[in-house]
C-alpha cells in the first residue's frame, strides 16, 4: 500500500524503531519529535496518515491533532500511555480516528495504519460514488463532502461514514455496534460508547441546534437515525 506517513514521537529509540518497521512494509515514512515540528511537516508534506503521540515536547498531540483537522482530512492515530477510556474519547472526540495504547507491536500498529487508509481510500471505485439532498444538506461520497445551504461542513472521515450511512436511509434506525462496524471496521469493538461522542460532534457540526437535533436523532434504548423530512 503506497502511502505516506508522518510517525510523531519524541522517544528517539521507538520512533527510530517505528520508522525502519514501517519502511520495511512498504510505507513512505516522514517524523517528528515535537508538536510544531509535526504541524510544520503535516502542512508542507500532506501525509496520508499521522501516527501521532499524546505527550509530546512544545505542543501536545492533543492540540497538535486539533490543528491538523483544521486543514486536513488525513487519517490520525493517537499513541497513548492513558488506558482511561474517557481519555481514549477525548482524542476522537477532537478528531482522531484511531487510537494506540502503549506498549503495542508493530505488527498491530502496521495493521490499524492499513485499516484506517482502506477505510479512507474506500470510496475510489467510481461505480459506487452516490450524492444525496438531504434538506438543506448535500452529501457527496465521491468528493467525501457535506454542504449545509452551500456551506461546506468540515467532517472527519469517520464522521463522514456515520452521517453517509445514516442519511442513506432516513427513519432507519442504526445501533451503536452498527454504526461502529461500518464507520470502524471492527477496530473499536468493545468500546459502543465511543460512538456517541463522534454523534455529538456530528450534532456541534450539522444542527443549528445541537440539543433539539433535526438531523441525527436518538431512539432511547436502541441507536441513532437520520430525521425523516417533516
Amino acid at each position: 500500500m503506497d502511502a505516506k506517513l508522518l510517525v510523531v514521537e519524541d522517544e528517539p529509540g521507538m520512533l527510530d524503531e517505528m520508522q525502519t518497521f514501517l519502511q520495511r512494509e512498504g510505507f513512505r515514512v516522514l517524523t517528528a519529535r515535537t508538536g510544531k515540528e509535526a504541524l510544520t511537516i503535516a502542512r508542507s508534506e500532506r501525509p496520508d496518515l499521522v501516527v501521532l503521540d499524546w505527550m509530546l515536547p512544545e505542543k501536545s498531540g492533543i492540540d497538535v491533532c486539533r490543528e491538523i483537522r483544521h486543514t486536513s482530512q488525513c487519517g490520525i492515530i493517537m499513541v497513548t500511555a492513558r488506558s482511561d477510556e474517557s481519555d481514549k474519547i477525548v482524542g476522537l472526540e477532537i478528531g482522531a480516528d484511531d487510537y494506540l495504547t502503549k506498549p503495542f507491536s508493530l505488527r498491530e500498529l502496521a495493521s490499524r495504519i492499513r485499516a484506517l487508509l482502506r477505510r479512507l481510500r474506500g470510496s475510489e471505485d467510481k461505480s459506487m460514488f452516490l450524492e444525496m439532498e438531504r434538506d438543506n444538506l448535500s452529501i457527496s461520497e465521491p468528493k467525501c463532502q457535506v454542504l449545509k445551504d452551500g456551506q461546506e461542513i468540515q467532517l472527519t472521515p469517520t464522521e463522514f461514514k456515520i452521517l453517509y450511512t445514516l442519511a442513506a436511509r432516513p427513519g432507519i434506525v442504526f445501533s451503536r455496534l452498527q454504526l461502529l462496524k461500518v464507520a470502524s471496521q471492527d477496530e473499536y469493538m468493545g468500546y459502543e460508547r465511543t460512538m456517541d461522542s463522534h454523534i455529538r460532534n456530528l450534532r456541534r457540526k450539522l444542527e443549528d441546534d445541537p440539543a433539539n437535533p433535526r438531523y441525527i436523532q436518538t431512539v432511547y434504548g436502541f441507536g441513532y437515525r437520520f430525521g425523516e423530512p417533516s
